[in-house]
């Protein structure tokens, strides 16, 4: 039940818990990832921010007064388009479903927009370039998106639809059934297909599903982005750029890696979040083409 494999790889791993107890409390492996994706976001924003000769003390003031914002955003993100579930009991019990983060229901988009607004309100009280600064934070998120979504490898979520790929993830189908209601609503969501229980395939003596591992494939992406990044940060021609750029590169990944998601947000037939990165990808680098043809010619001007 503990377990998760990837058979075509000829990977297992036989025993891996969603978290462990100290004194009694529960401490997943989810929220590990997620603050350790902060701390590291923090330390490469500061090491680029030291090469921009802006001040380091920056950067802490910053990601202290980013948490909980990206926190509540990624969640009220998540709320807006599963309004549904919260809405079907008592005020009390709806407002204690809103809260419990510790069952999942955190929207990147959602953390990713908030903490934009907090960075901006942030510099302009700093007297800093928003661009600029931007442009240093930025590759860190990278990282600690990367990071953050090993959480869902250890929580078995944000996975994709079924498949019998080489690249498939294998997870005992007595981890949802155990948990009956969680299965339920796992089930009636779509998120784990008929089509998945229909075609278990026995690994070490255990039906599994077989999905797309998308979280693997997102942090592959994200690492791909931040070395693109670091690269292009010697190209950049106006200040923004490095984020613009960000914004495209995550877009483009974004929108392949959700058309295989089955645990999507929806607006009607279509994907909030592939509408969103499609669109972030094609607006992003038009603003990049536009924005760096005007640096040029107003440098042949002069």
């Amino acid at each position: 039940m503990e377990g998760i494999y990837f058979p075509g790889l000829h990977i297992k791993f036989p025993n891996i818990p969603t978290g462990f107890r100290v004194f009694g409390v529960e401490i997943r492996f989810y929220a590990i990832a997620v603050f350790l994706g902060f701390v590291i976001a923090y330390l490469v924003a500061k090491r680029l921010g030291k090469k921009e000769g802006l001040d380091e003390e920056l950067y802490l003031d910053f990601f202290l007064a980013m948490v909980i914002p990206s926190i509540l955003g990624a969640r009220i993100y998540y709320i807006l388009f599963r309004l549904e579930n919260y809405t079907g009991g008592t005020f009390k019990e709806n407002l204690l479903a809103m809260i419990n983060i510790r069952q999942g229901g955190l929207a990147v988009y959602g953390g990713l927009i908030a903490g934009t607004i907090t960075a901006v309100i942030f510099c302009k009280k700093k007297k800093v370039s928003v661009g600029r600064f931007a442009d240093t934070v930025f590759p860190g998120v990278l990282i600690g998106q990367m990071l953050g979504r090993w959480g869902n490898f250890f929580n078995r979520e944000a996975f994709g639809s079924f498949t019998k790929s080489f690249m498939r993830m294998a997870i005992p189908m007595n981890f949802f059934t155990d948990k009956e209601q969680n299965f339920a609503y796992l089930a009636s969501e779509g998120v784990i297909s008929e089509k998945m229980v229909q075609n278990l395939e026995v690994v070490n003596g255990v039906g599994c599903i077989t999905v797309w591992p998308t979280f693997l494939l997102e942090g592959i992406w994200c690492l791909i982005s931040f070395i693109i990044l670091l690269w292009y940060r010697q190209k950049k021609r106006f200040d923004g750029e490095i984020t613009l750029l960000y914004a495209a590169l995550y877009g483009l990944g974004r929108c392949g890696i959700e058309a295989l998601r089955t645990d999507s947000l929806m607006i009607g037939s279509f994907k909030v979040s592939q509408l969103l990165a499609g669109a972030c990808f094609i607006i992003c680098l038009a603003l990049i083409i536009i924005l760096r043809k005007k640096v040029m010619d107003e440098r042949w001007r002069t």
